[in-house]
């Protein structure tokens, strides 16, 4: 790897603070985790369910902030700001429709998918209160992520953050308050939750609707835009759908193995995705300034920034990926006081410490293609990764075979999704000029 390269301030002005944006949604579960699961076992499983089915539709809607990014990114590079503006303002438009949508499916399907994930008996009930309480704030969660999307293709990763952050903290301490300063349970836990996402989501949504104006934008909703983003957000849920029902799979078959293993495996799986969220902050760099690139007609500086986030997610990955070896121990103590749970998790972050250089060239590749707007091919190889991954996981319960054997699994997915990224990056199909 280069030690120096032009790109690198440009990526990390934009990679460092999209951390913070990034890590939102899962980092209100993670602290979830961390304090439920000092509430016991069962409250920790049913956390587990329901952020499974929370985690899914929010991973589903992502198209929000990826394509609002990308398409934003390809018209400033094409100086069409008031255009840049007005895609914004309908990705609000669209997060607001849709959050009434989602709320009320799942309100109606939320026993079914719970029991579908294996709930059952007090877990199950433990699942259902957490998932009805977090459904209120969902519909400002996705208009975060759309407001997010806009300072992104801006190439402004700042404002975000600071959003982010500020609803990090505050989900904490409300959520402390609530549990260990007056005693409540596993429902004021999502509670804490819901305000900070409401307060976030505002806080977007005034921001984007700020800069409409300056720029001349309309603010009132445009049917053909909203069609527009739809369409080109299919392939994105397409692939988002084949990655998060893979995770949904796992988390179905280790349910079936235990208490114990299901919620191991949701601290586990929280602290991956914690990790490639870090990784995937390099992507939102891969999509801003890709699309910027394409957008300005200059493929040549397009992939040079490609082949520059490539290398640092790769060596990020490693270095990730050393440092949850060395902590793994005292990082499932964290968790969980169930030793049980803690042995298991341990073991099972072996296997995440591995995956973290693969997850760096996926991360980096699966933003440099989101930027370029080459949603199809995405769509396509993960639907392949996610059959391969589901062909393996059926051996695994026919066979009845451990949670070590589940995440080798998931490593094998991992495989597949990088080579088929970079098989179509050495190409040159994805460099499609123009805004």
């Amino acid at each position: 790897m280069r030690l120096r390269s032009p790109y690198d301030s440009e990526i990390g002005r934009l990679a460092i603070p999209a951390l913070g944006t990034l890590i939102a949604e899962p980092l209100y579960v993670l602290v979830d985790t961390a304090i439920v699961g000092h509430l016991g076992t069962t409250e920790l499983a049913g956390l587990a369910l329901a952020a499974t089915v929370l985690l899914t539709v929010h991973a589903l809607l992502i198209f929000l902030a990826y394509g609002t990014t990308a398409s934003v990114s390809r018209l400033i590079g094409a100086e069409k700001f008031d255009r840049a503006a007005h895609r914004s303002v309908q990705a609000l438009w669209l997060a607001a429709v849709l959050g009434t949508v989602v709320v009320a499916a799942l309100i109606v399907a939320a026993d079914p998918l719970l029991r579908l994930l294996g709930g059952k008996g007090e877990v199950f009930d433990a699942a259902r209160l957490y998932l009805t309480v977090s459904l209120l704030g969902f519909p400002f969660m996705l208009l975060l992520l759309a407001a997010s999307g806009s300072f992104h293709g801006r190439q402004n990763t700042r404002l975000p953050l600071i959003i982010a952050v500020t609803g990090a903290v505050l989900n904490l301490v409300i959520e402390l308050v609530l549990i260990f300063g007056l005693g409540y349970g596993l429902g004021a836990s999502a509670l804490a939750t819901v305000i900070a996402q409401v307060l976030t989501g505002t806080a977007g949504l005034i921001l984007v609707l700020r800069w409409a104006r300056q720029v001349g934008a309309t603010l009132g909703p445009d049917s053909t835009e909203m069609k527009d983003l739809l369409r080109a957000g299919g392939a994105l849920v397409v692939r988002t759908a084949a990655l998060r029902g893979s995770f949904t799979l796992s988390v179905a078959v280790s349910s079936r193995m235990g208490v114990v293993e299901v919620a191991a495996h949701q601290v586990a799986l929280q602290v991956w995705s914690l990790l490639a969220l870090a990784l995937d902050s390099v992507a939102i760099a891969g999509q801003a300034l890709t699309g910027r690139f394409l957008g300005a007609r200059d493929a040549l500086r397009a992939r040079g920034a490609a082949t520059r986030m490539i290398e640092i997610d790769v060596a990020l990955g490693v270095g990730l990926g050393l440092v949850l070896l060395a902590l793994r121990g005292p990082l499932a103590s964290v968790f969980s006081n169930d030793p049980a749970v803690v042995t298991l998790t341990s073991f099972i972050l072996i296997h995440a410490a591995v995956q973290q250089p693969v997850g760096g060239l996926v991360f980096a590749l699966d933003g440099i293609l989101i930027g370029a707007g080459d949603l199809a091919y995405m769509a396509r190889s993960m639907v392949v990764a996610a059959a391969v991954f589901a062909t393996l996981a059926s051996v695994i319960v026919v066979q009845d075979l451990g949670m070590g054997w589940l995440w080798a699994a998931l490593f094998v997915f991992m495989v597949v999704r990088g080579a088929t990224l970079w098989r179509r990056w050495r190409g040159s199909a994805w460099l499609v000029l123009g805004a």
